[in-house]
This record gives structure tokens, C-alpha cells and sequence, in this order.
């Protein structure tokens, strides 16, 4: 699955502060021994590229006018993909500014391109963590995107 690509990715170069050369020939050669199919690593490189490409778009082509504070209306594909489960979590880092209107989507962007079943929180919290990690000026939301991820909770939750 193209996921597990870029998870695999993600933890090798991000995680292990490995650098990352893009060299696409050399890259596809390394997943193709890691076991990954062919197939499947072309369509994570090319996922790769086009968040490159958001990152690096001057404008913000999500985005009518300056409104910041408007609401996310989901349309039935992203409902679909994103359960009830999954755009409360995205709502909910957007209210405590972990994610902008942009970054969110950015995310949804990146969602919508991954194959497979509806997204689960655990992958979709991936997801933004990798949108984040390439979209510059957002490390202290990397950083709590972070904390959100890897910080076991204590005591019993209510």
C-alpha cells in the first residue's frame, strides 16, 4: 500500500534524521529492496512531490479571500475517506492552532490522494505530521503534532 511507503519513508529519513536525497532512481531502488511493489512507489513519490509543490506555492489555492474564520464543509468524497472520528480531530487541531486553514488542507489534499478504505485516526495523524514536517514555519506544530502522537497518557481518561 502506498501508505506503508511513505510511513516507511517518514521514519527512515524524518525519524532518523537520515538526509534524504531525492534522487528518484535511487530512492525506487531502495524501496524495491525493502519489499515495496513498483506500482505502489511511483504513486508515493508522486504524492511526495505534489506536497513538495503545495509547500513551495506562494498562494494559497484553498483559500477564498482572507476569511480565517470560516467552517470546513466536507464534500461526500472526504466524508467518505474521513470518518466523524477524523474531521473532529482535524477540527480539533485547528482550535487549539496546531493546524491553519492552510495546513488543513494541505491534509485533506494529502488524504484525498492516498489509495485505499476510509482513513483511521492513527494514519491520518501521520498524515499530518508529514504535511507539517514539509510546510515551512510550522515546527512548533510539528512539534505538538509530536507530542499528540508519541505522548502516552496518564491516569484514567474520562
Amino acid at each position: 500500500m502506498m501508505f506503508d511507503i511513505l510511513m516507511y519513508l517518514f521514519e527512515t529519513y524524518v525519524q532518523s534524521d537520515v538526509e534524504l536525497l531525492f534522487d528518484r532512481e535511487e530512492l525506487t531502488d531502495e524501496l524495491s529492496r525493502a519489499g515495496f511493489r513498483s506500482d505502489e512507489i511511483g504513486k508515493a513519490l508522486i504524492w511526495i512531490e505534489k506536497l513538495a509543490e503545495l509547500q513551495d506555492s506562494d498562494r494559497q489555492p484553498y483559500l477564498v479571500g482572507n476569511n480565517q474564520d470560516g467552517f470546513r464543509v466536507f464534500n461526500a468524497k472526504e466524508m467518505a475517506r474521513l470518518d466523524t472520528e477524523c474531521r473532529g480531530f482535524l477540527m480539533f487541531l485547528e482550535q487549539v492552532q496546531v493546524l491553519s486553514p492552510t495546513t488543513r488542507e494541505m491534509v485533506v489534499d494529502r488524504v484525498m490522494e492516498l489509495d485505499g478504505e476510509p482513513l483511521s485516526l492513527d494514519d491520518l495523524k501521520w498524515v499530518v505530521l508529514m504535511v507539517l514536517f514539509n510546510a515551512p514555519g510550522n515546527e512548533q506544530a510539528y512539534t505538538q503534532m509530536e507530542d499528540l502522537i508519541f505522548e502516552e497518557p496518564e491516569g484514567l481518561l474520562h
